[in-house]
């Protein structure tokens, strides 16, 4: 299947170069279609320290359909729903916006980005966007202390439950061997 031999091409690109602060796992190695990925909070950023859990979910016909991204570690910024379920507004993986030619490690730059530079004018959360708007000071302070209460630890992937072992890994550290 075309499919498959897509998101294996792009899997392998991914764990063998991946993006800055990302490690990439497969929580099971029989299904292509589940990352789990761990993101490390940019530094220079209200983020930085902090270590963030996103479920990456491919359809079956990816790359026609768009993946779902979502945050599995709770995160206090504007364009992610402020609660369990991590959802993303990632205006690339909007149906209008997304083309088959686009690249996962392409959208994971994007997530990153996100964290470095807030898009306020396109939030899921209007409070969060507004606060980081009109008084960065006290974004700036729920951010961090969202961070010190989700984000320190060891990640979890799902509810209840710590960061899966086995499967592919890559791992951040620079450089080349």
């Amino acid at each position: 299947m075309a499919s498959q031999k897509r998101i294996a091409k792009e899997l392998a690109e991914c764990t063998s170069s991946p993006p800055q602060g990302m490690t990439i796992k497969l929580p099971n190695d029989s299904d292509i279609h589940k990352w789990h990925v761990t993101l490390e909070g940019p530094e220079g950023t209200v983020y930085a320290g902090g270590k963030f859990g996103i479920i990456v979910s491919l359809p079956t016909d990816y790359p026609f359909k768009a993946p779902s991204i979502t945050f599995s570690t709770r995160i206090y910024h504007p364009n992610v729903t402020n609660d369990s379920l991590g959802n993303i507004c990632l205006g690339l993986l909007k149906p209008e916006n997304w083309k088959p030619s686009s690249r996962l490690s392409s959208v994971l730059e994007a997530v990153r980005a996100l964290l470095v530079e807030p898009q306020p004018d396109d939030p899921l959360e209007a409070r969060i966007a507004d606060e980081y708007r009109q008084d960065r000071k006290e974004f700036d302070k729920n951010a961090r202390s969202y961070v010190q209460r989700y984000a320190k630890g060891p990640v979890k992937f799902e509810s209840g439950g710590g960061e899966s072992g086995g499967g592919s890994t890559s791992n951040t550290g620079g450089g080349g061997n």
